[in-house]
C-alpha cells in the first residue's frame, strides 16, 4: 500500500499558533501529536503528545519528580493555563527539534511504501508522517492507520 492511499487529513500548527489553541486542537480531536509547519506550509517537525504535556510541565518539576507532589491539586487543575498567551515556538525547549536538513523531516512522498513509512517514523520517533506532494501536504498517516493497514486478518 502507497502512502497516498494511507493520508488522511489532519489539522496543522505554525510557529505562531498560540499555544492553549494548539493543545485544545490536540484534545479535542484525539489527536496522537501536532504536526508544525513552516511559513511555506511544510512540516518542521510533528510534536507528540507527550511532548506538548512538557509545555505546560514546568522545567523544574520535569527535572525533579519530587517537585510535583508540592503542587495542590487546584494548582494542578490548573496545569494548561501557564500556556495563556505564549505561541508554540516560544514554548520549544531548544533548536534541536527543528530539522537540520529538509531530509530530516517527518516527510514521505505520495508513492511512499509502507515499509518506507515505517522507517521514517521510527527515525523520527514519530506517531505521524506527512504525505507531501510537489510541496503541498495532500494528508497525514498516523501509527495507528500504518499499524491497522498492515494487521492480519483474524
Amino acid at each position: 500500500m502507497r502512502a497516498r492511499v494511507l493520508a488522511e487529513p489532519f489539522p496543522v500548527v505554525h510557529l505562531d499558533t498560540d499555544a492553549l489553541e494548539a493543545t485544545r486542537l490536540l484534545v479535542d480531536r484525539a489527536l496522537p501529536g501536532l504536526v508544525v509547519v513552516d511559513h511555506d506550509g511544510l512540516p518542521l517537525f510533528i510534536l507528540p503528545g507527550s511532548q506538548v504535556l512538557r509545555f505546560a510541565l514546568p522545567e523544574y518539576v520535569e527535572q525533579d519528580q519530587t517537585l510535583a507532589s508540592v503542587y495542590s491539586e487546584s494548582d494542578a487543575d490548573a496545569l494548561c493555563e501557564s500556556l495563556r498567551g505564549r505561541t508554540v515556538q516560544e514554548l520549544m525547549p531548544s533548536k534541536k527539534f527543528l530539522p537540520r536538513r529538509p531530509a530530516s523531516r517527518p516527510i514521505v512522498a505520495p508513492d511512499a511504501t509502507v515499509m518506507e513509512i515505517a522507517a521514517v517514523m521510527a527515525e523520527q520517533h514519530s506517531p505521524v508522517i506527512a504525505v507531501v506532494d510537489g510541496g503541498k501536504i495532500i494528508g497525514v498517516i498516523t501509527v495507528h492507520r500504518l499499524l491497522g493497514s498492515t494487521l492480519p486478518a483474524t
